[in-house]
């Protein structure tokens, strides 16, 4: 073994060995490791930063993007509604909901497609009387079974693909990875359906709502064209399952009224509303309803990106206490607009613009960022954890998925490179609106990026130093007296054991060009072995640490380290015999 050889094999061992130690974050790692590799020589200095120019980072960058402003347009939540009640179990939760949130992942990125559905599915088992425990675990599965599907679903995806590109000239496409995806996706989900009874139930921390706070109390008026008039008020109270109220409506002329269930709703009708945050933002997607205090900036005064929806607590030393929106005049003031509000253990029953605030109210403000901050200081309100409020969205709703559709046909019909797809459209649903500036920077995970353009860098040394070669006739020698399918599996069950302690993405860049360099010296084409590596790198169910869909549900689900294990080794072992079956029948090996 060379100096080189050495060098890179022992910046790699301490480098995964920290990564299992976990008391350095991920990111730091890799970057520590790419001046190491520079330091001694195995990467030239003006090749550092080629990581951070791949094509890799963009892509996976772009995607995230996208995903956030496909979650944020509500269109998810849309398609559930039909299917609520079919959801009266956990098994049958599972069947419904991890097959939407599989389909989901398979074209946005995996954790915002688990992290739409989150809450969604807690309220759902704490309607219906067992533990999030029981379904929580199984989603964060099928999100990951979902990502095996297309070329944007994982990120391991799409690293095997560029990888391939340059060692046979052609990456994979969009949907080469559908055949192999689907088959073990599906068969994941019916093993999931049955399989979560092999969980314990825990009681789970709440995170449906990360503080208890009465449903908001708001105004919306039937604007012209609204969907909603002429119908009757069980009708609107019905589009949201029961959990929104009518408390109290105001016609033109300014009576008040405790409407009857089968009033009819008129052009120019004032409703006091009573229910959370995620159905009020539903009722103004569906019905064209619009809050009476909300007051777009006109053109040139703000741009539609600027404006920003913050919960706040009215504090005992407040100047909103005792005090009723006319007086305070926060329009006037700091052009700002008070959209609901929230007071514990009542039902607020009078117009918003004659309650007088009291200390503990909980208000939804809505304005230009700075404005918001500027109102909240002078008036000494407290800013709550952020929820990422999306009360005021509901004409671009389509907007997001229809930029991501066009994005895909192009990528798949070539007619640009898929690096290009992908950022162009990130670039326009941010220009057309449809996801905040601030929004887009927030939804890329940036340590991501990092390790990525770290570990580009690191994982090239092992091929220019020839430690992917000799590591590949240590694997051929054991494999060679082994039948192909048997060499497959070996690969892919390497990368099933190792993603737990290297990220998805990083086990890629280590083990694919060892598992082309194995099928070269076997004589066999390498498209297999590099399957073999995508789907075992995007197949991590054995800890909450080797993908973040894990991590993510560990708390809210109550789960303890050694629990992934009870439902991910039999899923693991399915995925393992299924995927080498379908990788043969559909990558001939010769």
């Amino acid at each position: 073994m060379t100096f080189g050889q050495a060098a890179a094999v022992s910046i790699l061992a301490i480098m995964i060995a920290l990564f299992v130690w976990n008391r350095l974050r991920y990111d730091l790692v890799a970057l520590l490791g790419l001046v190491a590799a520079v330091g001694v020589g195995i990467v030239p200095p003006q090749h550092a930063f080629d990581g951070f120019r791949d094509q890799i980072v963009i892509i996976v960058a772009s995607a995230l993007v996208l995903s956030a402003a496909i979650s944020r347009s509500g269109v998810v939540q849309a398609w559930l509604r039909p299917v609520s009640p079919l959801m009266k179990t956990a098994g049958a939760q599972i069947a419904v909901l991890g097959t939407i949130v599989a389909v989901l992942s398979a074209f946005t990125k995996n954790i915002g497609a688990l992290a739409t559905f989150l809450p969604v599915a807690v309220q759902i088992a704490r309607r219906n009387g067992y533990s999030p425990s029981r379904v929580l675990m199984p989603l964060s599965f099928a999100a990951l079974l979902g990502g095996l599907i297309t070329l944007i679903g994982t990120s391991p995806n799409i690293v095997v693909s560029r990888l391939r590109q340059d060692l046979v000239g052609q990456p994979f496409t969009m949907f080469d990875f559908a055949p192999v995806g689907i088959g073990v996706a599906v068969l994941g989900l019916l093993f999931l359906v049955v399989g979560w009874r092999l969980l314990p139930e825990k009681a789970a921390v709440r995170t449906d709502r990360p503080f208890e706070i009465a449903d908001y109390t708001t105004e919306m008026r039937v604007r012209p064209g609204s969907r909603m008039a002429g119908k009757t008020v069980a009708d609107l109270e019905r589009l949201a399952d029961g959990e929104i109220t009518v408390v109290a409506l105001i016609r033109s002329e300014g009576e008040r009224y405790v409407p009857a269930a089968n009033w009819s709703l008129g052009e120019g009708d004032v409703l006091l509303l009573q229910a959370d945050p995620e159905r009020l933002k539903q009722v103004i997607g569906d019905t064209g309803l619009e809050f009476v205090a909300s007051r777009r900036p006109a053109e040139g005064e703000a741009r539609p990106g600027e404006i920003v929806v913050v919960e706040a607590v009215v504090t005992p030393d407040s100047a909103f206490v005792n005090r009723s929106l006319p007086y305070l005049r926060l329009r006037q003031r700091y052009s700002v607009n008070v959209l609901a509000l929230s007071r514990s253990g009542e039902v607020i029953r009078e117009r918003l613009i004659r309650v007088r605030f009291q200390p503990g109210d909980v208000v939804v403000l809505e304005g230009r960022e700075e404005d918001v901050i500027a109102a909240m200081t002078a008036t000494n309100l407290l800013p709550l954890a952020e929820r990422n409020l999306q009360l005021t969205q509901g004409r671009r709703k389509y907007l997001a998925v229809g930029i991501l559709v066009v994005g895909m046909a192009l990528a798949v019909a070539r007619v640009v490179p898929t690096e290009i797809a992908f950022f162009g459209a990130a670039v326009l649903v941010v220009a057309s609106g449809a996801l905040p500036v601030k929004d887009a920077y927030d939804a890329i995970d940036w340590p991501l990026i990092m390790l990525l353009a770290g570990l580009i860098p690191v994982s090239d040394a092992l091929r220019t130093t020839g430690v992917t070669d000799l590591l590949a006739g240590g694997l051929g020698a054991v494999a060679r007296n082994l039948p192909a399918y048997a060499a497959v599996l070996l690969i892919m069950v390497v990368a099933m054991l190792v993603t737990p302690f290297l990220n998805n993405a990083a086990t890629v860049l280590v083990l694919a060009p060892i598992a082309a360099g194995l099928a070269q010296n076997l004589g066999l084409r390498p498209d297999a072995f590099l399957m073999a590596v995508a789907i075992g790198a995007g197949s991590d169910f054995l800890t909450p640490i080797g993908h973040q869909c894990n991590t993510l549900v560990m708390g809210p689900g109550g789960y303890g380290f050694g629990d992934y294990w009870r439902l991910g080794l039999p899923l693991s072992i399915l995925v393992a015999v299924a995927g080498t079956a379908l990788i043969m029948l559909v990558w001939p090996l010769r």
